[in-house]
């Protein structure tokens, strides 16, 4: 299987598993199975205007993510020279914030860092988390250069809308170094995982907020690009975090879930009945918890995965964004079934983004080459 199948399952995965469970996302579990029947909802609600099946903030915030990565990317071609990726990313999220608060007609004007901002159907609230939000406003009133965001702490907040946006960052570097080079190869995940909770803590300042994304990261990247079964690649996600956090007092906590996960998606019991022992979502812990049960007892079926991974009282659509990160970047986009391909709202924006992330920027300083496109998306960021 490809990197560019793993990269574009991962993406297309965690969209469709964000607008399956975008319109049950509000529902109790009583009107879900009401509306939809015994099985829950299995099938994608379209938009009547649109025909679409629409995403939410969630796949919004994470194609800013992928966009802000590789503006950061191409600086580093281009000068040699790069920051983190968070900060990057911290002004696509900008960006994003950018079009939650203003219509499209108002783009010309904007001091835009991305080429997201001339994408119309992006320009629409699809109930943003208020953290997001909130904290995305205090960072642009202020001047202050944060240096570490896990340590700069705006709010308390433990809710998934770190958690869900954060997996380009696990497909977006990819650099497997020999046998030989085993001490550096932990070096670099350990910092990979460490920026997956930089990416979150922009927003979520509780360790609880921030430390799940950094195991997402480390889950999504090893089965995508080392052969990990998801169960190797949670466990040792986990060892992972409790080395990198061994003195946040909430670590304990983060391990006793993803425990429970684990551990229920071995047993016989109902998805639900097993859902509700892991909680709703609403905050990253438990929403982390679910995509991982949901993953584990579906690792070889993308639908059944993201089917279960949204019937249930909670944050549907972000337990079914990460559970299609997950289980996209195992088994790659030619393993989805067409039905989640077909109608997806930005679709093919999606897969452009994906394979953009595929091949990278293929300019460096000391070559006269340039790719105009690549140019006009990651320096001028125009579409």
């Amino acid at each position: 299987m490809s990197e560019n199948d793993k990269i574009r399952g991962c993406l297309i995965g965690g969209a469709a598993g964000d607008a399956l469970g975008a319109p049950v996302e509000f529902m109790c579990e009583n009107e879900i199975f009401d509306r939809f029947g015994e099985n829950g909802i299995t099938d994608y609600v379209l938009d009547r205007h649109s025909v679409k099946a629409l995403i939410t903030d969630d796949t919004q915030m994470s194609l800013f993510t992928a966009v802000g990565l590789l503006i950061g990317d191409t600086r580093l071609a281009l000068r040699g020279i790069q920051g983190y990726p968070r900060h990057y990313v911290e002004y696509t999220y900008l960006d994003w914030l950018y079009t939650q608060e203003h219509s499209y007609h108002e783009n010309a004007n904007a001091n835009r860092k991305s080429w997201l901002c001339d994408i119309p159907e992006l320009y629409h609230r699809r109930a943003p988390g208020n953290t997001c939000i909130s904290a995305l406003k205090n960072l642009k009133n202020s001047e202050r250069f944060i240096e570490d965001f896990t340590e700069y702490k705006q709010n308390n907040s433990k809710g998934c809308g770190g958690v869900m946006r954060v997996a380009p960052l696990a497909v977006n570097y990819r650099e497997k170094p020999s046998s030989e080079d085993e001490e550096y190869f932990k070096i670099c995940h350990k910092e990979l995982d460490m920026e997956g909770a930089q990416l979150a803590a922009i927003t979520h300042s509780h360790s609880l907020g921030y430390i799940p994304a950094a195991i997402l990261t480390h889950i999504v990247h090893f089965v995508a690009f080392h052969n990990m079964t998801v169960s190797k690649a949670v466990s040792d996600a986990m060892d992972s975090a409790c080395k990198i956090y061994k003195n946040d007092e909430h670590i304990s906590e983060m391990k006793d879930i993803i425990d429970l996960a684990v551990e229920l998606s071995t047993n016989s019991d109902s998805d639900l009945d097993n859902i509700h022992k892991l909680g709703q979502g609403w905050v990253a812990e438990e929403a982390l918890a679910i995509a991982v049960y949901c993953s584990l007892k579906y690792q070889n079926d993308f639908s059944k995965g993201i089917i279960a991974a949204v019937n249930h009282n909670g944050d549907s659509d972000s337990t079914g964004a990460i559970t299609g990160n997950i289980l996209g970047a195992l088994l790659g986009y030619d393993a989805i079934d067409n039905k989640w391909k077909e109608n997806l709202e930005l679709h093919d924006v999606i897969i452009e983004i994906a394979d953009d992330m595929t091949t990278g920027c293929q300019m460096d300083e000391f070559d006269s080459y340039r790719d105009e496109n690549w140019l006009r998306k990651y320096v001028y960021m125009k579409r």
